[in-house]
């Protein structure tokens, strides 16, 4: 198989690690200046949290599934 046999699970830990962290740090450091009048002033706190749930999720499967194999 073309970069190894888990290939699947590394690609969601990569992903799901990077959206959850992603999230996280928008939620924490947002920016201090706005390039737009349209953008926003912080992150929506909903939307984001549920977007670090999610991402926490896949990325616990997927070391599980690193480990388990």
């Amino acid at each position: 198989m073309f970069l190894g046999q888990n290939l699947l699970a590394w690609l969601v830990l990569a992903l799901g690690a990077s959206m959850a962290a992603g999230n996280l740090a928008a939620l924490l450091r947002p920016r201090p200046d706005r390039r737009d009048p349209t953008d926003l002033d912080r992150a929506p706190l909903g939307r984001s949290i549920l977007y670090i749930v999610i991402g926490s999720v896949a990325a616990v499967w997927a070391i599980a599934s690193l480990l388990s194999s």
